[in-house]
């Protein structure tokens, strides 16, 4: 194995069975780091998974299944991740779910759900891997925000909401430890074609009554001037620059990779 600066790190990224959270996972395993995934999903699949990274990067693979919606869940899987590899030095912060509706039509429930998962999950991880990152003067925190993070969209209150709060909670963080080798982070994607946008697609297409492509390109001209959906693959080569000595002063940035979405 060459040119792996992360050999002997550990990376735990939350939401990693699919879409960004995998993309993000496979980059930090091909840099040498220690994976353990999270996320819902076919125990086979799941399992196939982690065979595939170790046999693709000769990294050691676990899996923990914790609903990020439970702190009590979250804190086992981190403990878990700890009496496995000793500490969780890389955290991905990535679990994410979506609803949409207005304001006055939106389930209660649902926005309990969705500010539970996308926002309060990555409280509950950083403030039981900080310790330890202190300890070793040596951590990455990479929260995954949005563009949604950065500005807003009519029925997306919740999201919004959470996304808005993942690029404070990133800041607050990027201070408390701004004189260590502890570093905090967000990254702001547009449109990437993950399971959960698919779904958006998918509505789109039947409720307007054209096919996928159409969809699809109709919603990134809506928002993304590129006209390109983003790639988990450019997302985890931007996790790996941050994970990088080249990135020891980028601290509490919100970094768009949007295809000019929020440039407009």
């Amino acid at each position: 194995m060459q040119n792996t600066p992360l050999r002997g790190k550990t990376a735990l990224i939350t939401g990693s069975t699919s879409g960004i959270g995998l993309g993000i996972a496979r980059a930090l395993a091909q840099q040498g780091a220690h994976i353990v995934l999270n996320g819902f999903g076919d125990a086979n699949e799941i399992a196939a998974l982690q065979v595939a990274l170790t046999k693709d990067y000769g990294v050691q693979t676990i899996y923990h299944p914790a609903d990020m919606s439970r702190p009590q869940e979250i804190a086992a899987m981190m403990q878990f991740a700890a009496e496995k590899f000793g500490s969780v030095d890389i955290l991905v912060n990535n679990a994410g779910i979506q609803h949409v509706a207005d304001i006055e039509d939106f389930p209660v429930e649902k926005w309990d759900a969705i500010i539970a998962i996308n926002l309060s999950s990555a409280f509950h991880t950083t403030r039981l891997a900080l310790p330890a990152m202190k300890e070793k003067n040596w951590g990455r925190i990479i929260n995954i925000a949005s563009a949604h993070g950065l500005v807003g969209s009519a029925q997306k209150s919740a999201y919004v909401a959470a996304k808005h709060g993942i690029v404070g909670l990133s800041k607050v963080a990027a201070l408390e430890t701004a004189q260590t080798g502890v570093t905090c982070n967000a990254i702001c994607p547009g449109w990437v074609l993950t399971p959960l946008v698919q779904k958006q697609v998918d509505v789109r297409a039947e409720n307007e009554g054209v096919s996928n492509d159409e969809a699809k390109k109709g919603l990134l001209a809506e928002k993304q001037p590129s006209g390109e959906f983003v790639t988990p693959e450019q997302l985890g080569a931007l996790a790996v620059f941050l994970c990088s000595e080249a990135a020891n002063q980028v601290r509490g940035a919100a970094w768009s990779m949007d295809g000019g979405w929020t440039a407009q």
